[in-house]
Formats: C-alpha cells, structure tokens, sequence
C-alpha cells in the first residue's frame, strides 16, 4: 500500500532528529516519574498495578524499562528507514525467479531477502554497538551520577564513568585514558566486524 508511505516514514524518523538530552527530561518528568499521575504508572493502573518508582536503583531494577523505551523510541525509526532502504534496493528480479523455482514466501525471506540485507543488518549492528558505547546523555540526565554503588546498578556506564573522572573527581588521566581506550575498541569492533562478518 503506497498511500501515506512517506507520512509514515516521516513520523517513523523524527524521534532520531530528537535531543537525547529532551527526549530523556520528558521520559523523567512525564512518562516515567513515579509519581502516581506519571503516564506509565496510569497505564499501569488501568490494568490494577500499584504505582512504580521506576527511577530508582533499588530491586528490581524497573529503571531499565524508562532506559530501554527511550533509546528504542530515539533509534528505531532510523534502523527502520536504513532497512527499508535495504529492502528496496533488492531486484525484483530475484523474486520473479524464485517463484519460477517455486519457492515459498518462508524460502524467499530464508534464501533471497536475507543475503541481500545483509550489507544493511552489519551496518545496523555497528551503528547500534557505536551507540551503546557512547550511552551518556540517557543514563546522565534520567540518573545523573546516582547510577552506582547499588546492589542492582553496581556499576556505570562507560561515558558516564569517564564524565566523573574527569570532571567530577579531576582525575583527567584516567578520563583521557579511558576516552583513548573507548576509542580504540569502537575503532577494533568495527574494523573486525568489517573483516569477519
């Protein structure tokens, strides 16, 4: 169906246009304040569950549903588009003869989609592991420095770490280190997945 694809795309997208730092002051403000007006507890509370305080360390660790949410809402839309683009790259061609072959439509996604997404799925993934290791404004703005030292959040995330050294403790050594060494491994991560994948 082509009617309103390009609206969708567009609604699809502007999360990834969006500040990390707003996106994560509305999840803390709004959605999940743990207040019993919050919008998840008012979700939560249509189907009889007690209000959460979904920012705190303590156990459960629940705060990995406002992280997680959050960083699904900002990203997806642009792993979407990047599939999509993908997708629509892929010959019909190739379709045309496997249904001469007979293929199913199981066989078609098995043996024709996937090999051809796969320049797309390795790019994706590096997107997604660079991205994980530059997590900071997330975690910084929903937690500031209160992610550790807690039986269920023991330790921080690696920018988040580096941001106290440096600045919090005036440790800059450690912070320089520690900004050199993440580079390196973001820079052997991708050169390896270039390599072997």
């Amino acid at each position: 169906i082509k009617r309103g694809k390009a609206f969708f795309r567009t609604v699809f997208l502007i999360p990834a246009a969006v500040s990390y730092v707003v996106a994560a002051l509305v999840w803390k403000m709004a959605l999940f304040n743990g207040l019993p007006s919050g919008v998840a507890n008012v979700v939560g509370g249509l189907f009889g569950a007690d209000p959460v305080p979904w920012l705190s360390t303590t156990s459960p660790p629940v705060y990995w549903v406002a992280v997680v949410t959050l960083r699904l809402w900002l990203q997806v839309g642009l792993y979407m588009i990047l599939f999509l683009a993908g997708l629509q790259a892929i010959s019909p061609s190739l379709y045309e003869a496997g249904e001469l072959d007979g293929t199913t439509k199981w066989q078609a996604f098995r043996y024709l989609t996937l090999p051809q997404l796969r320049n797309t799925s390795v790019a994706v993934l590096l997107l997604i592991l660079i991205a994980a290791f530059q997590a900071f404004d997330e975690f910084y703005n929903l937690f500031g420095t209160g992610l550790s030292g807690t039986a269920t959040a023991p330790v921080k995330p690696p920018l988040v770490y580096l941001y106290d050294s440096a600045l919090g403790d005036q440790n800059y050594g450690v912070g320089s280190a520690g900004a050199f060494l993440l580079t390196v491994i973001i820079v052997v991560i991708t050169l390896l997945q270039g390599r072997f994948v």
